[in-house]
Parts: C-alpha cells; structure tokens; sequence
C-alpha cells in the first residue's frame, strides 16, 4: 500500500490539519514509511507467542482489591447510603427522566 499526496491531503483534511503543497509533499515519503514498516510486522510469525499487555512482567503494588476490607468504607453499606437520596428505586439512586 502506498500514499500520494491526494491521499495525505484527505487525512489532512479528515484530521482538520491545514497543510501547504510542501508539507504535503513531505508527508508522503514518511506516510509510505510507515506503512512499510507496518507491512514489515505483519510478516512476522508470531503463531504460539500469547498476547500480552507489556513486555515485562508487572505486579500490582497497591492493595488487594477486596470488598469490606476496611469496615467504615467497604461494601454492605448500599441501605445507609440510599437513606439519603431524594428517589431510591430498586436499591439505585433514581434520577428524573431527561430524554423523552
């Protein structure tokens, strides 16, 4: 696949970039460049290796995510918390309509 400068003009144009026949001109050898090297990556064989969000392995630092763990801010509480709502349906907050 290859650009030619209607085609950058049009993403240009898509991306609301205002662009001048040299910038145009410019971007056309940078767009192929990068597709190229797009169309690189894809004929690698990647069959048996598993997808994965990072390349090392993280762990979470913070706390456990455990419901009720602290027992003044934990979970249990949804009756307290709806006794102050001005509309409670179904133990939710009800809300007013506002499409019609």
């Amino acid at each position: 696949m290859s650009v030619d400068k209607a085609t950058v003009a049009k993403i240009a144009s898509l991306a609301r970039i205002r662009m001048d026949d040299a910038q145009l001109e410019r971007m056309v050898p940078e767009l192929n460049g990068i597709l190229q090297w797009v169309e690189q990556l894809g004929e690698v064989d990647v069959s048996g290796i598993a997808p994965m969000a990072a390349v090392i392995p993280n762990t979470l630092r913070l706390r456990e995510d455990v419901v009720d763990a602290d027992p003044l801010t934990g979970g249990g509480k949804r009756e307290d918390v709806l006794a102050n709502a001005p509309a409670a349906e179904h133990g939710f907050f009800g809300v007013p309509k506002v499409i019609e």
